[in-house]
């Protein structure tokens, strides 16, 4: 049973250069200079300004401009497993509607009616034969195609009131979508971690749990803290059991004799020993704690079955991680995802999902007690260090820090990227094309703070 708490790619027909697909210059309704005069007062290798983390119009700036231009994460292809079945979610401002054709093909368009803009399908899963505005009973096909609109006259064209898609990757089991054109090249990152990801067969299971936990924190804290384990050791005292917390520079986890066989393993399997990475993702295999099996309270499995085609007992972990919102871990029997939806300046929904095999039986072969336990043990401590961090930035008193270059190297990407993607996006709203706008950038490149 699936419970929701509250607390091979494959590209679908969305092109993301489709004329239909909003472009981040075509939104623009910010003062940029204000934005980029807060963004000039980034110090490298430093935590941001105080107003970043708390301003609203620093806030709709990112829901509307820069999230969209990003790719996301935001769940798995086997929750929507026949025709009709749709999940629906709101980033930001902007609810979305994920929907499976009749011709197997997902979809994904912006969720509000093409008459006068109501949202069509309330947040959460469903099935549903056509899509139909509980307004005026507009009413569309799976495809996104306008079926039926009664009393709209002779002259009315409902071949041009489709609803507006937006772009949708599927990456090995994953579900990506971008809310506009501006979205980076996906191809780097499909081609680097699909063959990795699909060794986990995502597409052979099936979602055992999600939950939803509300953080009165900005949602960039709530990531800095995600891509930064220097606060697991004290922090995160189940995790540490199973977990190895000291990681390094690179994705790096010492010199102990049961790492160095667990890489010198990957590297006889021809699988790659080292983390992989483009400006807006990161992908690496790692091992867990001498004698572990998995992440759990105790080391040991969670879930009878195993995802991965594999007897041996300490394979270690797979962890794939995008900016600016989401990541997830592969192990041998289940899998486990992250990611944040940004709702106001200082309130930020952490959704998590856990995958097990298909044919695991809730009760015989796993218990969602356990196999929740861990990760959501974590959640709530981070929980409480984002929401103190954000009583500290809060004070007048606050002064970015600086980011440990060891400990702390993930975070300071994930900062980068966000003051250079935030400047590209607010170039954008003064008419210059937000990429081009960056100079010498190449497509997967992402251009460093000056050091």
């Amino acid at each position: 049973m699936l419970t929701i708490r509250t607390e091979d790619r494959i590209e679908t027909d969305n092109d993301p250069l489709s004329p239909q697909l909003s472009s981040i210059r075509d939104l623009c309704m910010y003062d940029r200079n204000r934005i980029l005069a807060l963004l000039d007062q980034v110090k490298p290798d430093h935590s941001l300004p105080r107003a970043l983390y708390r301003d609203q119009d620093v806030f709709e700036f990112e829901v509307e401009q820069l999230l969209p231009r990003s790719w996301l994460m935001i769940g798995f292809e086997v929750e929507l497993p026949e025709a009709g079945s749709y999940l629906a979610i709101t980033i930001g401002s902007s609810p979305i509607l994920l929907v499976r054709g009749r011709d197997g093909v997902i979809r994904g368009f912006h969720n509000t009616c093409r008459h006068r803009g109501s949202m069509i399908c309330a947040d959460g899963r469903g099935r549903s034969s056509r899509l139909i505005c509980p307004y005026h009973k507009w009413t569309y096909d799976l495809d996104g195609r306008l079926i039926g609109a009664s009393r709209m006259g002779s002259g009315f064209r409902g071949e041009e009131h489709g609803l507006t898609p937006i772009s949708v990757r599927l990456l090995a089991g994953c579900i990506y979508v971008a809310l506009s054109a501006d979205a980076p090249d996906f191809s780097p990152f499909a081609t680097a971690v699909e063959p990795l990801l699909h060794r986990y067969r995502l597409r052979e299971t099936r979602l055992a749990y999600e939950s939803v936990i509300v953080e009165r924190a900005n949602w960039k804290l709530a990531m800095e803290n995600a891509r930064e384990c220097y606060h697991c050791a004290t922090g995160h005292p189940e995790l540490r059991r199973t977990f190895p917390v000291a990681i390094g520079q690179g994705f790096s986890f010492g010199d102990h004799a049961h790492v160095k066989h667990y890489f010198e393993r990957l590297a006889s399997l021809g699988l790659p020993t080292k983390s992989q990475e483009g400006s807006w993702w990161q992908s690496g295999f790692y091992p867990l704690n001498a004698g572990v099996e998995t992440i759990s309270m105790d080391g040991k499995p969670l879930v009878k079955q195993r995802l991965i085609d594999s007897d041996e007992k300490e394979l270690g972990g797979y962890r794939w991680a995008t900016e600016p919102t989401a990541f997830g871990h592969a192990l041998v029997d289940y899998v486990f995802m992250f990611f944040v939806i940004p709702v106001a300046p200082l309130e930020t929904h952490i959704v998590s999902k856990w995958l097990v095999p298909r044919e695991a039986v809730e009760g015989v072969d796993y218990r969602v007690e356990d196999l929740i336990e861990a990760w959501t043990k974590t959640n709530a401590q981070d929980r409480e260090l984002a929401e103190n961090n954000q009583r500290g930035v809060n004070s007048i008193g606050y002064r970015p820090g600086p980011y440990s270059a060891e400990a702390e190297e993930y975070t300071r990407r994930f900062v980068d990227w966000y003051h250079t993607e935030a400047r590209a996006a607010a170039l954008a709203c003064g008419g210059a094309s937000a990429r081009e706008s960056l100079p010498g950038a190449a497509p997967d490149t992402l251009p460093a703070i000056s050091r």
